[in-house]
């Protein structure tokens, strides 16, 4: 999934570290009940902002969706796990406006390429029960979902990398950095 486009308009790429502002500013514009669902628990100001400054470190790859140079959506890969079998853990957040378009799978299929380029054997995602959007984004990507009274836990198995799928994200990090430097004048812009 390079840029396909989305029925919503704006562009999936990948997050640069300098770019944790950003990352900070949309966690921060999610409502509360939004926070919740996406950090399992009620998320301060504080709370946000202290994630979004570490959430790039450890060797995490962020994708976001971006338009007109403002991020509404995010997925965040963790490896886990490094000598083999390797682990990682993924999260989302869309704002409420740009769900139901696409973004989500989007953005998963994007950090699904990611974690198999870097020999992920398994990516898992936790959400509360009542996250209904998120346990249906993991089972149409065939993920196995496991129930318990706290948490859903989601498993996919990835399959190893290959030339096409190295040449598929090495392609879409070029596209990337244009459309950062774009997002980035773009924001200037409006700045000035």
């Amino acid at each position: 999934m390079m840029h396909e486009p989305l029925s919503v308009g704006g562009v999936i790429r990948k997050l640069w570290t300098g770019e944790a502002p950003l990352y900070r500013d949309h966690l921060l514009r999610l409502a509360p009940d939004d926070r919740r669902l996406r950090f399992g628990l009620d998320a301060t100001d504080q709370s946000i902002a202290e994630h979004a400054a570490k959430a790039f470190g450890g060797g995490a790859v962020i994708h976001g969706f971006f338009i007109d140079g403002v991020l509404r959506g995010a997925a965040e890969l963790h490896i886990l796990k490094s000598p083999p079998p390797v682990e990682a853990e993924i999260a989302f957040s869309v704002e409420a406006e740009y769900r139901k378009s696409g973004v989500g799978s989007a953005l998963f299929g994007r950090t699904l390429l990611v974690a198999r380029n870097r020999g992920v054997a398994t990516v898992t995602m936790n959400c509360l029960p009542s996250n209904r959007p998120m346990q249906s984004l993991a089972k149409k990507f065939e993920a196995k979902i496991h129930y318990n009274l706290a948490d859903v836990i989601g498993e996919l198995k990835t399959p190893g990398p290959t030339p096409l799928s190295i040449w598929r994200e090495m392609v879409t990090d070029g596209t990337d950095i244009a459309a950062s430097l774009m997002d980035a004048q773009v924001r200037a812009l409006r700045a000035g």
